[in-house]
């Protein structure tokens, strides 16, 4: 589970030779295109520019499809949302929640990196790892303007449409619920993971920027397959099969769509692309 929390916090994730590669494919079924582009949710300044894959296929497309609304996602009512949902509603404190062997190893984290607990002691474990994520993520340059965001303000600016797969309620879902019912293990893999953070963000940077579905399986989705089936079924099974139905209707349309959903969801045996396969569609990687 070590890199569970990186793979989600960049997620909410076949080998390439020389970069000639990269995480963009191209759908076609009959006369039909779709373009399908794996992202990082965050990314640092020196990652951009993108890929010219991901320019090719936003500009040959007329629609772009992310997992979600990003402006109603990133609106501030949305937000406030997101922070009631993940906060314990009876007035408890997340020491309670977890054992005092835990609860010890987070507050020595957050004291060893001036963190005040105290600010967060209301919130919910799921959030709580995933801000301190985050917060050591900046450490190294890295901010939440990643490839979804980069395409929004880009398409909101050139006046091409934009949807969603699921509402911003179902994703604020996942967020909050992600350590029901195993809160000091998700807690404790997380301060565990912080260790090796850098390391690991960067491989799956390098091997998203190449195209190397293989690493991206393994770093993103293997582990979590093999030692959290429940929280990946949740994740990303589930939610690849409800998105399937949709992504398929876009092969229907007269227009040619660019999906953007986060890469661990296009890669995989259980991935959109192996599904796109089985149902026809003949798959290239950019």
């Amino acid at each position: 589970m070590k890199k569970l929390i990186t793979v989600i916090t960049l997620v909410l994730l076949s080998c390439s030779q020389a970069f000639a590669a990269s995480s963009v494919w191209k759908a076609q079924k009959g006369d039909s295109v779709i373009y399908l582009g794996g992202t990082c949710h965050l990314l640092r300044e020196s990652d951009y520019p993108l890929p010219a894959e991901f320019e090719k296929a936003y500009k040959a497309a007329e629609v772009v499809v992310f997992e979600t609304d990003i402006a109603r996602l990133n609106d501030p009512a949305t937000q406030q949302k997101l922070l009631a949902k993940a906060m314990y509603a009876d007035g408890s404190t997340i020491e309670r929640h977890l054992s005092p062997k835990v609860y010890a190893a987070l507050k020595a984290y957050c004291d060893a990196n001036g963190i005040p607990l105290q600010a967060f002691s209301r919130m919910k474990p799921s959030l709580l790892m995933v801000t301190l994520t985050v917060l050591e993520l900046s450490k190294m340059g890295v901010s939440q303007r990643g490839v979804d965001q980069y395409f929004h303000e880009l398409a909101v600016k050139d006046g091409k449409g934009t949807e969603g797969l699921e509402s911003v309620d179902q994703q604020i879902d996942y967020v909050v619920s992600m350590a029901d019912g195993s809160e000091n293990e998700f807690v404790s893999r997380s301060l565990e993971e912080m260790k090796e953070l850098k390391e690991e963000f960067t491989r799956l940077l390098h091997a998203w920027r190449t195209g190397d579905s293989g690493a991206l399986d393994e770093l993103m989705v293997a582990e979590m397959k093999m030692r959290h089936p429940v929280l990946y079924g949740k994740l990303i099974t589930a939610r690849n099969r409800n998105w399937l139905p949709l992504i398929e209707g876009y092969q229907k349309t007269p227009r040619t769509e660019f999906i953007l959903v986060g890469a661990a969801h296009l890669v995989g045996a259980d991935g959109i692309l192996a599904a796109l396969k089985k149902k026809g569609y003949t798959v290239e990687q950019l």
